[in-house]
């Protein structure tokens, strides 16, 4: 098993390096936008439209990817034709993609007005432009990690970040600043107060080239011909993994999306929003954690389906996956004094969110890692059950909680409907899959964890410095015992 860990682990470090690290480089955009855009409104708008962007994205995927790697990896020797999965998929998300598009854009007036956005309706437009053309680029990038190739994979996400942040430096702070300096330099291409506008246009640009970038990568699966009947069992396959992301990003994303419809004055929430928003980034460590082991632990548990004792590998994968997020958390909480820089000052009322995000998104993790058994059994109707049901929860702790408390109820139902699919997982998928997980050992360390936490937080030291130091001490006092517990370097 040790062997195996040590495989995931570096499957984990290289195909997430690109999510981690493109994550990262995101999130030190926060500070860039709340200190550039012109209010705290216009990062809610910002908050808003990736929210929808992210409930899309999942929609025009329609599990597709999921699909492709348990098609892909099927046992019997007959069905294993890469090409032919490969083929199919990529037409059936192209189809698709174009017909959102053209759809999409005859209707973006009605659209743009439903949402709020009348008075800039090319914010919608080009988002969901970005959101047709990232769904079909899920393929040819599946595809890149099904045949190993870790570095073009990397290498094209990695620039795609970074002419991202390139274009946001450029039209946030070069544009900006030259055009107050020398107008007649930029102003044929440049208005100062179109704002979040660019970060928008930014996107638009990047995915253009990402997808350019990525025609040597589609032109193999062109070259055959789509299977009809292949077509309708991934779709069989894949339809309950749709309703899972839906009900899933849905959980993850309702917040953002319902919180403007709740209130009459839109500015407000907007502004509240961007508040939530911003505050929200931070515990985005955990959500880039999360993403970088879903993109080696997916091709790892079909892969490994056929291996004896492979219920032990994945308990261990889910052992493991808890004592780093364990670590991300009090890493986090511990050093907030510090984070809260990140953000302008007008954020800082909705630091107090973030212990709660953090959680939720400890609990998603874990639910995720218990998503296993239903996707190998083909049992993915109750991937559709948990994800439904907490998305009950959270609309129903939202709708009336929000207008009464704010963004606070909204990070509270995110948390809340996490731990309620988690646990939902857990116990179904022990009587339809029985896997050994280490209980005794993951308590332990919760409890600590939970332990040092309150620790941390409860003494009141005036020092930040002082404060920082002692919070240090303790997380690594955790990092110790789970090196001397688990033997880490003995692997």
């Amino acid at each position: 098993m040790a062997g195996k860990m040590k495989q995931l682990a570096k499957e984990t470090a290289v195909y997430g390096l690109s999510s981690i690290i493109g994550r990262f480089l995101n999130w030190l955009l926060v500070p860039l936008y709340t200190r550039t855009l012109i209010n705290t409104g216009e990062f809610g708008i910002y908050t808003n439209l990736y929210a929808w962007v992210a409930l899309l994205l999942t929609i025009l995927t329609y599990g597709m990817e999921t699909g492709f790697f348990r098609f892909i990896n099927k046992e019997k020797e007959g069905e294993r034709e890469p090409i032919r999965v490969y083929t199919t998929a990529l037409y059936s998300i192209g189809a698709t993609s174009v017909l959102f598009i053209l759809f999409a854009f005859v209707f973006l007036s009605p659209l743009s007005r439903q949402l709020g956005y009348a008075a800039n309706p090319e914010y919608l437009g080009m988002m969901l432009g970005v959101v047709a053309v990232d769904a079909f680029c899920c393929i040819p990038f599946a595809y890149l990690r099904y045949r190993g190739k870790a570095y073009r994979f990397a290498g094209i996400k990695f620039l795609g970040i970074f002419l991202n942040i390139g274009l946001n430096l450029f039209f946030l702070v070069f544009c900006h600043r030259l055009y107050k300096q020398a107008p007649g330099a930029v102003d044929w291409f440049y208005t100062p107060n179109y704002s979040v506008g660019y970060v928008f246009v930014a996107n638009v640009i990047t995915t253009a080239v990402t997808f350019l970038i990525l025609i040597p990568d589609m032109l193999p699966g062109f070259r055959h011909k789509p299977s009809l009947f292949l077509l309708k069992r991934m779709l069989t396959y894949s339809f309950p993994i749709l309703i899972v992301g839906i009900a899933g990003v849905f959980n993850q994303t309702a917040d953002k999306i319902i919180f403007p419809f709740l209130f009459e004055d839109k500015a407000y929430a907007n502004e509240q929003l961007g508040i939530y928003g911003a505050c929200f980034k931070i515990a985005v460590v955990m959500v880039m954690f999360i993403q970088a082991f879903r993109y080696a632990y997916e091709p790892f548990i079909f892969a490994r389906h056929k291996d004896s004792g492979n219920t032990q590998a994945y308990a261990g994968a889910m052992k493991y996956f808890i004592l780093f997020a364990l670590v991300i958390f009090l890493g986090v909480m511990f050093y907030l004094d510090l984070l809260k820089y990140f953000i302008a000052p007008p954020y800082y009322p909705g630091l107090r969110i973030v212990p709660i995000v953090m959680l939720g998104e400890l609990f998603f993790g874990i639910y995720f890692n218990l998503s296993l058994w239903y996707k190998l059994s083909d049992q993915t109707q109750w991937g559709a059950y948990f994800s439904l049901s907490g998305c009950v929860v959270t609309i129903l702790i939202i709708l009336p909680g929000a207008p009464a408390y704010g963004y606070i109820a909204c990070a509270w139902a995110s948390c809340i409907c996490n731990l309620l699919m988690m646990l939902l997982s857990y116990f179904v998928g022990q009587k339809k899959f029985p896997i050994s997980y280490d209980l005794k050992a993951v308590f332990c360390y919760l409890a600590l964890a939970t332990v040092l936490y309150i620790a941390g937080m409860l003494p009141k030291i005036d020092s930040e410095a002082l404060r920082l130091l002692y919070r240090s001490v303790l997380l690594i006092i955790f990092i110790a015992f789970i090196v001397r517990k688990e033997r880490i370097f003995n692997l």
